[in-house]
């Protein structure tokens, strides 16, 4: 009977000490390839979200670990974000060139070093100075790991080169896809590592033709198919490839959901979408669980 109480005070302490873990929708996968398993197309399986930015609200930054965090008490969601490089190369979470936009300073990130980029604060979705400092890619590789699949878009130069070595030193392969926009940079990234999970832009059936005949494996794959719908056969080629598709919805779409409300995801589904990349985590959440629950009768929780 002591051992037991003993168990549950400690159990008990635990949970008051980790709220934000206990209340998290994750995405746990053993290795590369139960990650590959996972974001191949097969009939029936779930839509996603992806958080863009990682799904920045008031109060919570864009490419911030605690927006991260705040995104996956919403739904099980990838985590889409930014990868730029500080004057003395450390690979640091951050989409433009420079700090103005994001932060309290202003400068180019590629002419500030670590130790001045750390001090820095991030300004939140309306602008307002946030507790909130810039993560390291190595950190946001730490947090996603037994929590999420992070999508890696690399911006201000950074390369493959540069960033595929990190997530095989942190052996975060399990937990990370990057993204690509051109063949030629798709084709360095698989040279640098097969097995690794890669997002292509797949806007149509010439583009998919491209990849194929460059000899990229379906199977290491996600199909980024633009910010507008693509033609129904596009949606058809990539999955009888077993391809997910991936529809960018922030910017136009999500505009037009703000202002028609939820269906206008549903009726993205329904037509092929796979994984919505959007800037509206929660409306988009609860437009997934209203198209689960007409197609299969249920939800998902």
């Amino acid at each position: 009977m002591r051992l037991f109480r003993v168990f549950f005070l400690l159990a008990a302490l635990f949970h008051a000490l980790s709220p934000a873990f206990a209340s998290e929708h994750t995405l746990r996968f053993a290795d590369v390839h139960a990650l590959q398993f996972y974001l191949r197309w097969s009939p029936g399986c779930e839509p996603l979200i992806s958080a863009h930015r990682g799904g920045p609200l008031p109060g919570f930054p864009e490419n911030c670990i605690a927006t991260f965090e705040k995104s996956l008490q919403s739904a099980p969601c990838i985590i889409e974000c930014d990868v730029g490089r500080t004057a003395d190369s450390v690979l640091v979470l951050m989409h433009d060139r420079t700090v103005d936009r994001t932060t309290n300073a202003t400068g180019q990130l590629d002419s500030l070093t670590w130790d001045q980029v750390r001090t820095l604060r991030l300004r939140d979705a309306v602008g307002a100075i946030s507790e909130y400092s810039i993560p390291t890619l190595a950190d946001a590789l730490e947090w996603a790991k037994q929590r999420t699949i992070l999508t890696i878009d690399l911006k201000g130069g950074v390369s493959p080169a540069e960033v595929i070595p990190l997530i095989v030193a942190m052996e975060a392969e399990h937990c990370a896809v990057l993204i690509t926009y051109t063949l030629e940079q798709a084709l360095a990234a698989y040279a640098l590592h097969p097995e690794l999970m890669i997002s292509v832009t797949v806007r149509n059936e010439d583009e998919l033709n491209r990849l194929l005949e460059a000899g990229l494996s379906p199977r290491r794959l996600v199909a980024f198919v633009g910010v507008s719908e693509p033609s129904p056969d596009l949606y058809r080629q990539l999955h009888q490839l077993g391809i997910r598709a991936i529809l960018g919805t922030m910017g136009n779409l999500d505009n037009r959901a703000e202002k028609r409300g939820g269906r206008v995801y549903q009726n993205l589904l329904k037509n092929g979408a796979d994984i919505i990349a959007t800037d509206r985590v929660q409306p988009v959440a609860e437009a997934i669980n209203r198209h689960l629950a007409q197609t299969s009768g249920g939800s998902r929780r």
